[in-house]
């Protein structure tokens, strides 16, 4: 065997599906051409100009963090303040605070400061081993903001995949307070084509919920987005169940986001529809919440589950997937099985990435992440703690 660069000596957790539990080879090694893994399992012969002995460290793919809203102006502190004195997300929102605020922040910058305001962000999630992360739109929410922010988006990329999402019906802005039919129209008949001629995007998103966007409104919308190819995934059941699960699962979703009040009847929809549950403990923790997502019935259905940080001003202000994972376990019992594969594995899944990223395969990107840890646990059980040896990423 040839390559141009090997990884040996090397604890593996592959995640792939056709092993057991994280697919763990003990005697390991990674074999990277043009980019790409040409081989994942036991040593074996190889010749390469570079060889990297990994001194038994464990080498798992690189995270992929597959729900966050990164790119932003301003901050939310005072909103966290109030809530701490007793204001509840609905009625900051109601009083004109939480998204709007955010949207209000990032109509008035500049590309260059709102990208200098997201770099650091970005680079804590980089510096935990991330090499793949999606973003989502929606602090726009007009035609000219949203196109502005989608390619912003697309300029964080490097040295990290970025997976663009167009989350256009996010909240309803001012302008259209009276008008909810004119900003849907203006999503569907406007912005969604552009967004799929431009290909700024790789999905639509929407927010189901009382605060933000009906069932029959997200419907419009997805319905639209399918029509012109744009895959869609939904924050769905978050604070109330409008059966946010069962609609998305109607839709074929990439996934479905926060599922707190999920009943029984969606997580099974989620299952036969193969969508993937996204489990974000950063806003159940931030929010104070009390409902927990219904992880038994997720397994009962068998449905995949990938866990996120959600990183945003107002309800998760987390950049640490390693953390979320943590929170994942402690707070919904996760086990640590779960949490890393919703990580990798499942996680690639809830971006349509399947084929690329989130195993130790042949045919992958070469992206991995090297640990000095004991055992994988140390990735879930630590909190605060950053254990990355090295972060391989490759653009190819």
């Amino acid at each position: 065997m040839r390559a141009d660069r090997v990884f040996t000596n090397a604890r593996l957790a592959t995640m792939a599906p056709g092993l057991p539990g994280l697919g763990v080879v003990e005697r390991g090694m990674v074999a990277q051409t043009a980019g790409r893994i040409t081989y994942a399992g036991e040593i074996t012969s190889c010749d390469a100009p570079e060889i990297v002995n990994c001194e038994g460290r464990w080498v798992t793919p690189g995270l992929v963090d597959c729900h966050t809203h990164l790119v932003y102006a301003g901050d939310r502190a005072a909103e966290f303040e109030a809530r701490l004195n007793g204001a509840s997300y609905e009625e900051i929102a109601r009083a004109g605070g939480g998204i709007m605020s955010t949207v209000n922040a990032t109509r008035a910058a500049d590309e260059a400061g709102l990208l200098q305001a997201s770099r650091p962000r970005l680079d804590a999630l980089i510096a935990e081993g991330v090499t793949t992360i999606e973003i989502k739109s929606g602090y726009g929410l007009s035609e000219d903001s949203e196109i502005f922010l989608l390619r912003a988006i697309k300029a964080m990329a490097a040295p990290i995949d970025v997976s663009p999402t167009f989350l256009g019906a996010h909240a309803l802005p001012p302008e259209f307070a009276s008008n909810r039919d004119g900003f849907l129209d203006m999503l569907c008949n406007v912005l969604i084509p552009r967004v799929a001629e431009q290909k700024l995007a790789d999905a639509v998103d929407g927010f189901c919920e009382g605060i933000a966007f009906t069932p029959d409104e997200i419907a419009r919308f997805f319905t639209a987005a399918k029509a012109h190819g744009l895959p869609v995934k939904l924050h769905a059941d978050q604070l109330s169940n409008l059966h946010g699960a069962a609609l998305a699962a109607r839709f074929g979703a990439l996934s479905a986001d926060h599922l707190e009040y999920t009943d029984d009847a969606g997580a099974a929809a989620l299952g036969a529809a193969e969508a993937v549950a996204v489990i974000l403990p950063g806003a159940f923790y931030t929010l104070r919440e009390k409902q927990l997502p219904p992880i038994a019935s997720f397994r009962a259905h068998g449905v995949r589950m990938a866990v996120a940080t959600d990183l945003n001003p107002g309800t998760s202000p987390l950049t640490s997937l390693l953390l979320a994972m943590n929170m994942a376990a402690t707070q919904f019992r996760m086990t640590v099985e779960e949490c890393l594969l919703g990580v990798t594995r499942h996680a690639a899944a809830a971006l349509g990435r399947s084929k690329h990223i989130g195993t130790l395969e042949a045919g992958k990107k070469c992206h991995l992440a090297i640990w000095d840890i004991e055992r994988p646990a140390e990735l879930v059980y630590r909190s605060g703690f950053n254990p990355l040896h090295q972060r391989i990423w490759s653009a190819a």
